[in-house]
């Protein structure tokens, strides 16, 4: 244990924490900033370190950056410490020992995970037979092209029928002017034979075609029917071997309890853990500490090295826990803690008063102070809506046309019926209405204006952040125009074309994009007195008198 529990190198004189982290939205403690410190001159002291700490193959083809995490600890004897863990696993031997070990070792030698997996290569490589067999493919093809063949016969043949038949109308159009009713009635029962005979013969003709393709299509049903029953036996398999994984990892918590991760995630959908679950660092961390009678002070996680694509990470900024994996494990495992609040629960706009900035019959309009809800929450009722209802007892329809987001300040559109809700929000939707954002950025902005195009989605693993997905994001367009330059900061205005959630917050701080986080935003860059964002000027139509209507409030920083 000697070489996993860290020691700080300085006495700084810190007071030691009073509750324990609350891991999915803080402020790191001072302790655990120096541990993290400590942790990332290990890391920088290496050439590689993704390569030497042996945390992937060399033809990874991830960028080389992951989260790390400390923990903060006190032994039995007072001894004041910090325990290392990163995120995910490594497949071969753990060459490192600076850091805490996985809470279940899946690829260990002779486990039952090495010999069911063994039965899921056999499979697939029983699958892969079956797919790339010649006389398979070959097969598929001939099929193929006798399909298309068949396909033009019976095409040729119908057209011929089509042919006679109007050779025969015509005929009988013509026989009709000259041949007797009984003459006329021979032929219309001498054609009406022939019509049934053409019938037939198509009849017998499609059959004749159909027959041909019968082997063929016998024997790629047949090879596709053990190919459908391979690939459910390893289904099967990859399912029970998945459910016998999550029941391996097993979690204590600060009480002595254990939980392994089937039964933690059994009431959440789709009621089986993600992939990776109990392989982040904040469980390690946690698990190592109970099981080696550790006390947990503090926790932090951040990033190092190179971000995703997909993702803003930026390199030594602090982050918190991942949601859709740790979430429901360290609910349980800081059970027998005493932790911080969550802040999430507090209502940040208790004091904070809402000025309203325009008025009619018809509309009204607010200045949105940061950290004010636009619409009541899941914990929190008290928004910008609810306020608005009290004020506003009459309006009826929903009030609240668009939104913004809690941290953002600015101008925010309310109206008092529903039919004129309607015609408003129809601007919005149709991208008419005009928004000028005034943002400051941590960073120089190179061009002094520009247009940022990168699709948006959900982090469905880590909710609220967003990701840039070009293929399956929803666009998201913005324009940008610098205001001032100073003091290694760039004021800009932004002019959103669509309306994402986070749209700015992201433009602003991906490498895609600006490269310069918003000052003050906690989720993409680092977390300040405020989020430097505020929306500042709204151009409409008005819905009623439909003269333009442009409402501007001033910028508070």
């Amino acid at each position: 244990m000697a070489s996993i529990f860290h020691f700080f190198d300085l006495d700084k004189g810190f007071h030691l924490p009073e509750k324990f982290t609350f891991p999915f939205l803080y402020e790191p403690h001072p302790l655990a900033v120096e541990a993290a410190e400590q942790l990332k001159s290990y890391l920088d002291s290496f050439d590689n370190w993704f390569y030497d700490l042996n945390l992937g193959p060399e033809n990874y083809q991830h960028p080389l950056g992951k989260m790390f995490g400390v923990l903060v600890v006190q032994d039995q004897d007072g001894n004041l410490g910090h325990l290392w863990a990163y995120s995910g696993v490594i497949t071969g031997e753990q060459k490192d020992s600076q850091f805490v070990p996985l809470v279940f070792n899946m690829f260990a030698e002779d486990s039952l995970y090495a010999r069911e997996n063994s039965k899921l290569d056999d499979l697939n490589a029983q699958i892969n037979v079956l797919v790339n067999d010649s006389d398979y493919l070959k097969t598929l093809k001939a099929l193929k092209n006798l399909k298309k063949e068949n396909e033009l016969l019976l095409y040729n043949q119908r057209k011929k029928h089509a042919n006679l038949k109007a050779i025969r109308k015509a005929e009988r159009q013509k026989a009709s002017e000259t041949l007797s009713d009984q003459a006329y009635k021979k032929l219309l029962d001498q054609h009406q034979t022939q019509g049934m005979h053409a019938k037939f013969l198509l009849k017998e003709y499609k059959i004749y075609l159909e027959n041909k393709i019968l082997p063929l299509e016998h024997f790629i049903s047949k090879r596709e029917n053990e190919i459908k029953e391979l690939k459910q036996q390893r289904k099967n398999l990859s399912n029970q071997l998945q459910k016998w994984i999550f029941e391996q990892y097993s979690f204590l918590n600060a009480k002595g309890d254990r939980k392994n991760a089937m039964e933690l995630f059994q009431n959440i959908p789709p009621y089986v853990p993600p992939s990776g679950t109990g392989d982040c660092a904040a469980p390690k961390l946690l698990q190592y500490a109970y099981l080696h009678d550790l006390k947990p002070l503090a926790m932090a996680e951040f990033w190092y090295g190179e971000s995703l694509r997909s993702q803003i990470r930026k390199h030594g900024h602090f982050y918190p826990s991942c949601r859709s994996k740790c979430e429901p494990i360290l609910e349980h495992m800081l059970q027998g803690l005493e932790v911080d609040d969550n802040p999430m629960l507090e209502n940040p706009a208790e004091d904070k008063e809402l000025h309203l900035i325009y008025e009619d019959d018809y509309i009204m309009a607010v200045n949105k102070p940061e950290e004010f809800l636009s619409v009541r929450g899941k914990t929190i009722e008290d928004s910008v809506e609810t306020r608005m209802k009290q004020r506003f007892p009459g309006a009826s329809g929903p009030l609240i046309v668009h939104r913004l987001d809690m941290s953002t300040s600015g101008i925010l559109v309310l109206t008092k019926s529903l039919a004129v809700h309607k015609k408003l929000q129809n601007q919005f939707e149709k991208r008419t209405v005009k928004k000028r954002y005034v943002a400051l950025l941590d960073g120089l902005v190179k061009d002094d204006s520009g247009f940022i195009d990168l699709a948006l989605r959900v982090d469905l693993d880590n909710r609220p952040f967003q990701l840039v997905d070009a293929e399956n994001g929803k666009s998201a367009r913005t324009r940008y125009e610098v205001i001032e330059r100073k003091d290694g900061k760039t004021r800009v205005h932004f002019y959103p074309i669509t309306g994402r959630t986070h749209q700015l917050r992201v433009h602003a701080a991906h490498p895609l994009g600006l490269n310069c986080p918003i000052i003050g935003d906690d989720l993409y860059g680092h977390k300040k007195d405020r989020l430097y964002l505020h929306a500042e000027q709204l151009v409409f139509i008005h819905p009623v008198t439909l003269k333009p209507v442009v409402l501007k409030v001033p910028t508070p920083f």
